[in-house]
């Protein structure tokens, strides 16, 4: 619960005091109005002030506790020797910090995932996803301009969610069932890029199907 004195703050400056508030309420109230009108109460301000602070309301909180959590696992992994690991090895590590450093919030982010469901709201959690992939990518050391930037963020973005999930329902001890399904993904990724390598090799001397048209069209090419 937030603690620090709001009397002077502005409807910007509560937004992060607020934010910590609702996430005490979410959990039996959902990412809605009445978590944002208690997490006022908690943090002592009105609720026409919190509205000044979030003028789309609690999906506006939602929103900013996605990007909290991106900001903050941005943070942990620049403080992690990533650049000294395999890809796959950076990857798995990306996803796993996400993970562990939302241990405890698993009804939060259940919460989170159901209004992120509702067609209103489906935009907003694809575009959370992919900011997610993206930052994960980017602590991983890509630097892709091409076409590689969507392809391996749309795969990541498939595994994180895959293993989001499984994390949210795994009653192993230390979440080692997770973990163990966290290799399995990344492994199976692993081997579908191992191919699409082969068989762009295999492909690069194969007879070319639209040049062996273009002959028969114009002979003399």
């Amino acid at each position: 619960m937030a603690t620090k004195k709001t009397d002077d703050c502005t409807p910007e400056e509560l937004r992060l005091p607020l934010m910590e508030a609702m996430t005490d309420h979410v959990a039996f109230d959902g990412w809605t109005e009445t978590a944002l009108r208690r997490a006022a109460e908690d943090v002592g301000v009105t609720p026409e002030v919190a509205e000044l602070a979030f003028p789309r309301g609690a999906i506006e909180v939602l929103e900013l506790h996605l990007e909290d959590a991106d900001a903050v696992l941005a943070k942990a992994l620049a403080e992690r020797d990533l650049a000294s690991m395999k890809i796959r090895d950076r990857i798995t590590v990306a996803i796993r910090t996400r993970l562990e450093l939302n241990m405890g919030e698993q009804e939060v982010i259940k919460r989170g995932l159901a209004t992120l469901a509702l067609p209103q709201h489906m935009a907003l959690g694809s575009k959370a996803l992919w900011r997610t992939a993206d930052v994960m990518w980017r602590a991983a050391g890509d630097t892709s301009m091409d076409h590689n930037w969507y392809t391996k963020r749309a795969t990541l973005s498939a595994v994180y969610s895959t293993v989001l999930l499984y994390w949210l329902n795994d009653s192993s001890e230390d979440c080692a069932d997770t973990w163990a399904f966290l290799d399995r993904r990344i492994e199976n990724v692993m081997a579908i890029e191992k191919a699409k390598f082969q068989m762009r090799e295999a492909c690069k001397n194969a007879p070319s199907l639209s040049r062996f048209l273009g002959r028969l069209r114009y002979p003399g090419i």
